[in-house]
């Protein structure tokens, strides 16, 4: 099989996997009292991040990479549907460290199709390296690729009926970016680190560009372990707001929407499985679509006209549930209707759509 993922170069400097410099003591809360049948309602109101100690340790992937990584390996190997999965090969060089290249016009890595098979054989040959690249499995969704790992290994949430994503690599460092769902990432086969940022610090990050990002979703500039404080000066103050999550294998970590996490592998051999949740039915639409139309339409508006629209926008949408609107009939209020309903919703996606189209 065909596959850019090439392995030759070995002039790169040394990998470097020393921890981020924290000026933060925070640590992400522990917790050993739950159990998975109630580890939900632990979570459904929560908006900081928790850690559940051992939760899911009993899981099969689990025991087997407590055995060796190669078990783990193998284990996953039985699980195998044999279709192409994308792969990301990093030169040793990079140091694990996902993200640009210098012009800031692509991305320092590469990306192939490969049997997992493959990826495995990679993984194992990188692992005896002095100097070793970074080969790296993103999010993969369990039920198509691996469905019979997923009725072994994951959290049954019926509540709330999650996307369910493997990860496996050796030692990548992921720039810290946020995710709209929830999450619950079970750390299965070796160590993590993350550090976690709240929704408002996003002022402190120095977010990239918006277009194109690794792994799609903007991130922070800054190299976490070689902070530039004089080019990011204000990441201190982010890095002072900050926690930090050490994960073993077994732990589970609730991530709340919308914060920000920088991820780290540890070990020659990681696994994680996440699932991913939204509060809110998806005929509502992803919020970063309001996001791009508000670029488009209100960005590049005088700054006394921003200000006007901002407060538009606390009155309908971000304080809207201290807002009294008694004076407006049931019956006439369409899209102010709490919570929006399906039908309000296709009138409104409907009328946005042929405006857009003028």
């Amino acid at each position: 099989m065909n596959t850019p993922l090439n392995t030759s170069n070995r002039s790169g400097k040394p990998s470097s996997q020393a921890p981020v410099n924290q000026a933060s003591t925070h640590r992400v809360p522990e917790y050993t009292d739950c159990t998975i049948a109630a580890l939900y309602e632990r979570i459904k109101d929560a908006d900081t991040p928790m850690i559940f100690k051992g939760l899911c340790r009993h899981f099969p992937l689990v025991q087997a990479g407590l055995e060796s990584s190669q078990s783990a390996m193998d284990y996953l190997l039985k699980h195998d549907t044999e279709q192409p999965l994308t792969a990301y090969y990093l030169p040793p060089e990079q140091q694990g460290r996902v993200f640009y290249n210098e012009a800031v016009d692509g991305f320092n890595y590469q990306a192939g199709k490969l049997a997992l098979s493959q990826i495995l054989a990679r993984l194992q040959a990188e692992s005896t390296e002095a100097e070793p690249a970074s080969v790296y499995m993103g999010s993969t969704n369990i039920h198509q690729y691996f469905p019979s790992l997923f009725a072994e290994n994951c959290l049954q949430l019926e509540q709330v009926n999650p996307m369910t994503n493997i990860w496996l690599g050796n030692q990548t460092r992921v720039a810290a970016h946020f995710d709209f769902p929830h999450n619950l990432a079970c750390n299965m086969v070796g160590k993590r680190t993350f550090t976690l940022f709240p929704p408002d610090q996003i002022g402190n990050l120095y977010i990239g560009p918006m277009e194109f990002a690794p792994g799609g979703q903007e991130i922070s500039m800054v190299n976490f372990d070689k902070p530039d404080f004089e080019r990011f000066p204000k990441f201190e103050q982010a890095l002072a707001a900050s926690f930090t999550a050490a994960l073993e294998p077994g732990d589970v970590l609730f991530i709340p929407s919308m914060w920000w996490h920088h991820v780290r592998g540890i070990e020659n051999f990681n696994v994680l499985i996440t699932h991913w949740w939204r509060d809110t039915p998806g005929f509502l639409g992803r919020p970063n679509n309001a996001l791009l139309q508000s670029m488009l339409s209100l960005r590049s508006l005088p700054k006394a006209q921003r200000q006007a629209w901002k407060a538009m926008f606390e009155y309908y949408i971000f304080d809207h549930d201290d807002v009294d609107e008694s004076h407006i009939p049931d019956s006439a209020k369409g899209m102010l209707t709490k919570p929006l309903d399906e039908l309000n919703a296709r009138k409104l996606r409907a009328d946005l759509t042929n405006k857009l189209k003028r």
